[in-house]
């Protein structure tokens, strides 16, 4: 197994399915199948409006034939795996030095050309950890902080499933590969990056409420739960109030692909409807148009969420 950096555009001219597969041509075959079972980190350049960053971690489960295209190939990957980087990753560190090493010039700087135009490159795993740590390292500002723990239980989780975010050092700043598929660094992580997404204001309500540190009374919901294979991007998060959280996972609301509130009228009384609900009825997306739930996650809870509990 080995670890290595795929670079997916926004818009591409590869048959790419986001957080599902990733299409390459035959020349990268051998590098890609040396990443089976393994991790690699997701790049985005200039072009269409990347991020021009590292942005994501996830696991290469097989390598498959394109049945269609001749000598193109499918890197399946697993899609509750994918974590999204808190932070964008440039390609140099703070100090300047490029994190992989096939991309530096002389002094070090991260060079054009060479490597650089190559979509598929091998990664050592000093050159992963660092990378991924910066791409950890926490969010910061009013609207990423935690709700306040409860003073007597102060490891007990809050919201509905996620754990207290701890204070102190970036949870990355030790790596090791166990984090990756650790809860107790995805949830917090994933609040983040939700909550901040949104604003602290709920999607569905428009309130925008805090505590008296300052700290958001919004939760970030997974669109596709973590138990049926939701990853931790914020295109499969909601920030939402406590009531609204409760409703929208037990399948009492969901979402539209034109971003209606969809409500089971027979189970959620008119004046709740009033009360808890934006007056136009859709829901309140993050201002970067790449945080928008993506409508995948949205079918998801349409079809196997929506009216299906009481």
């Amino acid at each position: 197994m080995s670890k290595a950096v795929f670079i997916q555009n926004p818009v591409s001219v590869y048959d790419d399915r986001p957080g599902e597969a990733y299409h390459f041509p035959k020349r990268y075959l051998r590098i890609v199948q040396e990443t089976i079972g393994d991790w690699v980190i997701f790049y985005e350049s200039r072009k269409n409006k990347g991020a021009f960053g590292y942005v994501s971690v996830q696991k290469v489960l097989d390598v498959i034939p394109d049945p269609h295209k001749p000598d193109h190939y499918f890197a399946i990957l697993e899609p509750s795996s994918e974590w999204s980087f808190e932070q964008t990753v440039k390609r140099a560190a703070p100090d300047g030095l490029a994190f992989e090493h096939s991309l530096r010039a002389d002094d070090g700087r991260p060079m054009s050309g060479g490597a650089n135009v190559s979509a598929v490159r091998r990664l050592t795993e000093l050159e992963f950890a660092s990378i991924v740590n910066h791409g950890m390292q926490e969010l910061t500002g009013p609207e990423t902080l935690p709700r306040q723990a409860d003073q007597n239980q102060p490891d007990t989780i809050y919201g509905f499933a996620e754990m207290q975010a701890p204070f102190g050092p970036a949870p990355m700043s030790s790596f090791r590969p166990d984090i990756l598929t650790s809860r107790q660094y995805r949830d917090p992580s994933f609040q983040r990056q939700v909550k901040a997404a949104y604003g602290g204001r709920c999607a569905i309500s428009g309130i925008e409420l805090r505590n008296g540190g300052g700290r958001p009374e919004v939760e970030a919901a997974h669109i596709r739960s973590v138990k049926d294979g939701g990853p931790d991007i914020i295109r499969n998060g909601l920030a939402l109030s406590g009531t609204l959280h409760w409703m929208f996972d037990r399948g009492l609301i969901s979402v539209a692909d034109d971003q209606r509130i969809l409500i089971s009228h027979n189970k959620v009384p008119k004046e709740t409807v009033v009360r808890l609900i934006a007056r136009d009825q859709k829901l309140i997306l993050p201002r970067n148009p790449r945080h928008h739930p993506h409508p995948d996650y949205l079918r998801y809870h349409r079809e196997n969420v929506f009216g299906q509990m009481g």
